[in-house]
This record gives structure tokens, sequence and C-alpha cells, in this order.
């Protein structure tokens, strides 16, 4: 398999970097609705400690994804799809990409008006905080964080069931063509 995008099908790397992405942001809602319903406890400041780790790990790796989608576009969509509905899906792409920066952003957001720092996975590697500590600023994070969630979670759901349409409803080579052993063609 080539690790760039080919004319019918996405490359080693894009499928890398998707289904790693689509892995972490999931983790990260589930982890996230999870730990928020906890009591105060140890277990819940761990719980919050990973998903600060695990975002700016997503951040970091949707960074990575984007310059990989400028440098390697991804390869056209089949021509069975009409034109209105491909533009839908490139503004679909846009926005899980938006959520996927604006989701860490905002929790970073969080972090830092709430002068909870970051620490990287425990290792004492620790994240600046570029917004000054407080409450208000703090709050505004948490319902921006809070409002991204929900519209990243119907934007995945979107996502999830367009692939399985074109997969089981078109019977077209849309979700094979981001499958490592999907053939296409």
């Amino acid at each position: 398999m080539r690790a760039r995008n080919s004319a019918t099908r996405f490359g080693a790397l894009s499928m890398l970097l998707h289904w790693a992405l689509a892995l972490l942001a999931l983790g990260m809602l589930a982890l996230g609705l999870y730990m928020h319903q906890l009591p105060v406890s140890p277990e819940k400041f761990e719980l919050y400690a990973l998903h600060k780790s695990l975002g700016v790990t997503t951040l970091a790796l949707v960074c990575v994804w984007i310059v990989w989608r400028v440098a390697n576009p991804p390869p056209p969509l089949p021509p069975s799809i009409p034109a209105d509905h491909a533009k839908l899906a490139r503004a679909a792409h846009w926005a899980l990409f938006g959520c996927l920066v604006l989701m860490p952003l905002s929790g970073w957001g969080i972090a830092s008006a709430s002068g909870a720092p970051i620490e990287l996975f425990g290792l004492g590697v620790m994240m600046p905080s570029p917004i000054p500590a407080d409450d208000g600023t703090a709050f505004a994070f948490v319902v921006l964080h809070d409002l991204i969630g929900k519209v990243f979670m119907m934007l995945i759901a979107i996502h999830i069931g367009a692939a399985l349409k074109h997969q089981f409803a078109d019977k077209d080579a849309t979700l094979r063509r981001m499958l490592p052993w999907g053939r296409v063609g």
C-alpha cells in the first residue's frame, strides 16, 4: 500500500491518521462524558489529567493530518455522487477538522483559565497557560467546549451514517477507499 493518496483511494498515512484520530475522538468524547458524571475523587482527577494529555495529542495529530491533507489531497469522490452531495461532504469534513482543532483548544482554554495546568502524561512536561486564570473566562470555555462537543458528536454520527449509506445502500467505493483491506474498482 502506498503512503500517498492515489486517484482512487486514500494512502496508508491518510488511513492511519484518519483511524487514529477517529479512535482518539470517540475515546475522548466517551471519557469526557464519563468523567463529567463522577464525584470529586482522585480517580476523577487522574481521568481529567489523561483527558488533557490526550487532548494535546489529538491537537498535534490533527495538525499533522491537516498539513498532510493539504499537501496530499484526497482522491476525488466517485462520479456517481451528485455535486451538491460532494459539497456537503467537503463541508462536513472541514467541520470535523474544525471540531478536532477547537475541542482541544477550548479544553486548553478551560485548563488555563481555571489555573489547572496540563502536564503531559505525568512526564513533567507542562503545557504553557496562555490565558490568565479567571472564573468567568473558564466558564465561557466550558460552555464552548460543551457546545463544540455536541456539534462534534452530531457530525460524527452523520459521517458514520453517510459512510454506511454509501457502503450498504449505494454500494459504491466511498468507504472502501478509507479501509486498508478495501478493494476499489
